[in-house]
This record gives C-alpha cells, sequence and structure tokens, in this order.
C-alpha cells in the first residue's frame, strides 16, 4: 500500500520508566545523543510518518526533565505513565479516538535509531494483510539457554528479536492489554498481547541498528551508528 493511502494512525511512546541499569543521573529517555535527547531521536521518526496525526507520550507525572525538550509539537499528547510500560501504553490508548484514528504505532522511548522507511514498511504490510504486526529482526547467533552455566541450546531458526515500532489495530489493542492484565498475564510488548488474545502478529523484518538503549555500552553504539548514517 502506498504511503499517501495510508489511514490516519496515533502513535504511542511509553516514556515514564527510570532505566536503573543506565546507572545514570536521570531517566535514560533524557540523556543526550549528538545533541539531543535520546527520546527526542525516538520521537522524530514517527512524527516524519505523515498518517501519523497524534503521538502520545506517557510520562512520569512528575517528571522534570520534558520541559526543558524541544518536543513542542502540537501533534504531542502528553498522559500520566504507569506503573509499568505496559499500564503508560494502556493510558494512551484510552485517550485515543479509535474512529479517528483506528491503527496505532506503539515505539520504545529508547529506541532512537529507527527508520522511517521501516515505519512505512511495517504499516503498510500489516495493512495489506489486514492485522497488526512488529518490526523484527532473525537470531543470527547461536542461542544458549542457562544462568551461569548453560544447561542446554535453543535451536535459533524461526526465533526473532522483537523490536519496535510494533502496530495494531487501536480498539483490538487497547482491549487486549486491558483483558491480559485483568487476568494477571506478565505482558511484555504490545504482541505478547494480542498472542494471549489469539490475534495474529506478522514479523516484518527492519533494521539490526534499530537498538534498544539500556545500559552505558548501547549509548556509545547508538553515539557511533547516528554519526555514520549523517
Amino acid at each position: 500500500m502506498s504511503v499517501n493511502k495510508f489511514p490516519s494512525i496515533a502513535a504511542v511512546i511509553p516514556a515514564a520508566g527510570v532505566g536503573k541499569r543506565m546507572q545514570a543521573d536521570r531517566p535514560k529517555q533524557y540523556l543526550r545523543l549528538h545533541g539531543k535527547t535520546i527520546l527526542e531521536h525516538s520521537v522524530k521518526p514517527l512524527l516524519a510518518i505523515e498518517a501519523v496525526k497524534q503521538l502520545y507520550l506517557a510520562l512520569s507525572p512528575d517528571d522534570p526533565y520534558f520541559a526543558a525538550t524541544s518536543l513542542t509539537s502540537r501533534q504531542l499528547i502528553r498522559v500520566d505513565g504507569g506503573a509499568e510500560r505496559v499500564n503508560s501504553v494502556l493510558n494512551a490508548l484510552m485517550q485515543i479516538d479509535a474512529e479517528q484514528m483506528p491503527w496505532v504505532l506503539v515505539h520504545d522511548a529508547a529506541r532512537p535509531l529507527v527508520r522511517v522507511e521501516d515505519i512505512e514498511q511495517l504499516i503498510s504490510r500489516c495493512l495489506a494483510v489486514g492485522h497488526g504486526g512488529i518490526l523484527a529482526t532473525p537470531v543470527r547467533d547461536t542461542m544458549k539457554r542457562g544462568q551461569t552455566l548453560v544447561t542446554h541450546t535453543v535451536e535459533r531458526n524461526e526465533l526473532w528479536h522483537a523490536l519496535t515500532p510494533q502496530f495494531f489495530p487501536t480498539v483490538l489493542l487497547r482491549q487486549s492489554i486491558a483483558a491480559a492484565l485483568a487476568a494477571g498475564v506478565t505482558i511484555t510488548d504490545e504482541a505478547s498481547a494480542m498472542e494471549w488474545a489469539g490475534e495474529p502478529v506478522l514479523l516484518v523484518e527492519g533494521h539490526s541498528d534499530n537498538l534498544k538503549i539500556t545500559r552505558p555500552a548501547d549509548l556509545q553504539l547508538a553515539a557511533f551508528y547516528l554519526e555514520q548514517n549523517r
């Protein structure tokens, strides 16, 4: 499907986390990368999609850092984040007018390198088949299961690294997350809620440099990738 024929889309970025593994003086989404915060980098490619009419940022109610960013677009709507990522996503989904924006992209605040063409490919492929999906990359390394010692090798065929954005019908995602939480199910990403609800999830291969910044070394790697892509 041509990008010019996309329906109106909402986007959600849960950004209320504290990112303890970064060992920084502030949440990781507010660390700086090439002169901008990670959050600013993560927002930019979503707003570059013409079909994205509103972007909901789920932030901590007492967030002291957001006001210092350059994120002032009228497309941005701030909502209160929840105790966990999934609660933040659900809070945002509850604010979306699903009649006006029947599909929603959910993207991690700490993935500043996602490419616009990958997002457009995800949207196009999902709309073509009529159901949601996720950006992902195939596992290339030999996979081991264990703690301090290997218990066994995991067959890597058909294993994928789940990335974001993830793209689903707005109402269906909202209902699936709410029902899963009510049932006490652990939801690690939007796809896991849809899987639990028995809904199909399309795998759309994206670029492997769409990394999530979790540890200090990730920030250095992201800076390198940004430098190479300039």
